[in-house]
């Protein structure tokens, strides 16, 4: 394939976020969770037949996949992929400083800041405080790339945890976070973290999105005291 053409279908794929509603649409299907139309219409605060257009361009781009069942159609992120790129191009774009006018303005930002899931893994404070944890420790290597060691392997299995094999994903990758503009840990294994989180309540989702309640346990993935009591709401 010739240089030329590749651009021209990357310019293709590109102008499919090059509309607020589609960029909605695909920041709010970063919770990892199936939406109906009406749902995502609701949310984007357009028609169903308009949002239905936008979708119908998503799924054919390979953006969004199609669930379908019975008479009811969902879409959800077509792969962890599709949800890192969209985290990391969010986190690339300009910030605004937005001005919370309400205590519970305010705490949803908090919240959304401290700990939240990106797609399948844990980001905001806490995933980059994971991530730093595994580095100071050994359990991941930045030297060429981002690799999990020897040592990170065993500390997996010492939590009994099992990385799920799915075909053509890393055991590791890194996702620019979107709030800390820093790399929170992504991939088999931040998949697989927090899975485990979850299932062992060391995070809890707090109703109405992404934000995550921490817990005191947490420290179990080894983060220090100090970054405990300061994500802790």
């Amino acid at each position: 394939m010739s240089t030329q053409t590749e651009g021209q279908e990357l310019a293709s794929w590109a102008r499919m976020l090059a509309d607020a509603t589609r960029a909605t649409v695909c920041l709010a299907l970063l919770d990892g969770r199936a939406w109906t139309a009406t749902e995502l219409a609701r949310l984007a605060k357009v028609s169903r037949p308009t949002i239905s257009e936008h979708l119908n361009l998503l799924v054919d781009g390979g953006l969004l996949s199609e669930v379908r069942q019975g008479r009811h159609r969902y879409v959800k992120l077509a792969g962890p992929d599709t949800a890192e790129l969209i985290e990391g191009l969010a986190a690339l774009a300009p910030r605004r400083t937005e001005v919370a006018n309400s205590l519970s303005a305010v705490s949803k930002r908090d919240a959304f800041a401290r700990a939240r899931t990106c797609y399948d893994h844990l980001a905001g404070k806490l995933g980059v405080a994971l991530a730093d944890a595994m580095t100071e420790r050994g359990l991941l290597d930045w030297s060429d790339g981002i690799t999990l060691t020897p040592e990170g392997s065993a500390w997996l299995d010492d939590l009994g945890i099992v990385l799920e094999g799915r075909h053509g994903r890393p055991a590791v990758r890194s996702c620019l976070d979107v709030t800390e503009r820093r790399p929170h840990l992504a991939g088999a294994v931040g998949a697989a973290l927090c899975s485990h989180a979850l299932r062992e309540g060391w995070v809890t989702h707090i109703p109405g999105g992404r934000a995550l309640k921490v817990t005191g346990s947490v420290r179990e993935f080894g983060l220090g005291v100090g970054v405990i009591r300061e994500l802790q709401p």
